[in-house]
């Protein structure tokens, strides 16, 4: 017995000497923690060595790290301590390497990696990308962006590229100047509990993008994004790691300027296969968004439990308070800004894939829209169903209304004369079953009908409930 007692002792003290050595403190690699010096070499000098063997690398409290990028690597936990903050560096001069390869245009990398497995992002310390620094003038909707010869110094906050078995929980990220999080070509990746903060001024903040990734599940998280919260996507760059498939968001809280929950617009290969379910977004512009502007697919995907609040804003932002926008439609032609590379290669326009397969259920809207779905012909967006979907529309601020936005495309991006309470436009097999249209008290008189239809097949109605804005002087249905 005495003996089992010494063993087991012995076994206890070897396990904290293994633990203790598996934690690197970036302090003890050289680290200020001022907030003033940039400790990136230090840190990068923590995440080498622990990559050897696996392990911690503690960004303790309660010290703020500036720094400016380093590559995280496998086999490594970044935990970020209650209390501690790591932060992007302000210089520009620092950003070097485009987000999107040979596309400088659009941001740099701060925190990267490729090529990553079994890594980890954990704490409820902070990761702050210093975001509002790198902008301009702050005007009453948004930030100027700078201007720039070829390479936008502005840093995305991560970015990994061909990572498996990624995991970020419980971290505060965020007030980043361009993406926040970009996981590219990955596979088997969990989020779960975060917050991300960004301000609600800075285009171009996305929250998560997935980019060609699969089997990726977020829960439990609170966003706030100038752009959009969450989004699917195929960027042209990265055409190697083939479709964004397989993929869950649950139990997230989101507001965005832009659209909060977004497929597209960039899609090059298929984006398939996907869940949102249990999720409240509020006082956002554009709600739930699927925006097809290149020759891939979009299919397979269920959005269902959603409390949904929408408001209208500023042009500087896509989107009209659509609380659900559906619409595929071919890239603006080369000589537009958001048009050139996207093209395929040596292609002067480009093509619209189908988006189809779509289910809408168990979803309450309110705000200053209705139901959007159009598409540039009736075979681009097909199986579309809402089920128990219900639509309240009032007018709640002086922005003006009576518009759809179908930016980016090579057609008229608003769409202006009315709002519907669901509005379809080239479109076949659509479903609308269980629904329900409600107005407010304060009716323009472009708010039209409860269902509003043109050039679709085979739509299907039941049991709706409710009526036009104006039933004295409009039918419930136009079609």
């Amino acid at each position: 017995m005495k003996k089992k007692s010494i063993i087991a002792i012995l076994i206890f003290c070897f396990s904290l000497t293994v633990a203790a050595q598996n934690i690197y403190n970036v302090k003890k690699y050289g680290a200020k923690g001022d907030g003033k010096t940039n400790d990136a070499a230090a840190i990068q000098k923590a995440i080498d060595a622990c990559s050897k063997t696996g392990g911690r690398v503690l960004i303790p409290a309660p010290f703020t790290f500036l720094a400016g990028p380093f590559d995280v690597k496998s086999k490594v936990e970044l935990h970020i301590e209650a209390g501690a903050k790591l932060l992007a560096s302000p210089d520009e001069k620092l950003y070097t390497k485009s987000a999107f390869r040979n596309n400088p245009g659009e941001g740099t990398i701060w925190i990267g990696g490729e090529n990553v497995e079994d890594f980890t992002i954990s704490g409820s310390g902070k990761i702050d990308g210093n975001g509002i620094s790198f902008m301009g003038e702050e005007l009453e909707d948004s930030y100027v962006l700078k201007p720039f010869n070829v390479l936008d110094p502005r840093p995305h906050v991560l970015t990994i590229i061909g990572g498996k078995n990624i995991r970020i929980k419980d971290v505060h990220i965020g007030n980043s100047a361009y993406w926040t999080i970009h996981l590219v070509g990955c596979n088997d990746v969990v989020i779960s509990g975060i917050t991300l903060l960004n301000s609600l001024k800075v285009r171009n903040s996305d929250g998560i993008d997935l980019d060609h990734s699969k089997n990726v599940r977020i829960s439990d998280c609170y966003i706030e994004s100038g752009d959009d919260c969450i989004c699917l996507k195929n960027r042209r760059e990265f055409e190697e790691f083939g479709a964004c498939e397989n993929i869950t968001v649950t139990n997230c809280t989101m507001t965005s300027s832009s659209c909060a929950i977004k497929i597209g617009s960039e899609n090059m290969d298929a984006i398939r296969q996907v869940v949102f379910n249990n999720c409240i977004i509020k006082n956002s512009n554009r709600a739930l968004g699927i925006q097809n502007r290149d020759e891939g697919t979009v299919s397979d995907v269920i959005f269902s439990n959603i409390i949904i609040e929408s408001k209208l804003t500023t042009d500087t932002w896509w989107g009209k308070a659509e609380p659900i926008y559906v619409t595929a439609f071919s890239r603006a032609k080369a000589n537009h800004k958001d048009a050139n590379w996207r093209f395929p290669k040596g292609a002067t326009q480009g093509r619209v894939g189908e988006i189809k397969n779509i289910y809408f259920s168990n979803i309450q809207c309110r705000g200053e829209n209705g139901v959007f779905v159009s598409g540039e012909s009736k075979d681009k967006i097909k199986n579309i169903v809402f089920d128990n979907v219900s639509v309240f529309i009032d007018k709640t601020t002086s922005f003006p209304g009576g518009v759809y936005d179908r930016r980016p495309s090579n057609v008229e991006g608003f769409v202006k004369g009315s709002t519907s309470g669901f509005y379809f436009d080239s479109a076949e097999r659509i479903k609308v079953q269980n629904c329900a249209v409600q107005w407010g008290e304060n009716k323009p008189e472009y708010f039209k009908y409860a269902v509003e239809s043109k050039n679709v097949d085979a739509l299907i109605i039941t049991n709706l409930e409710g009526q036009s804005a104006f039933p004295a002087k409009l039918e419930a249905v136009q079609k």
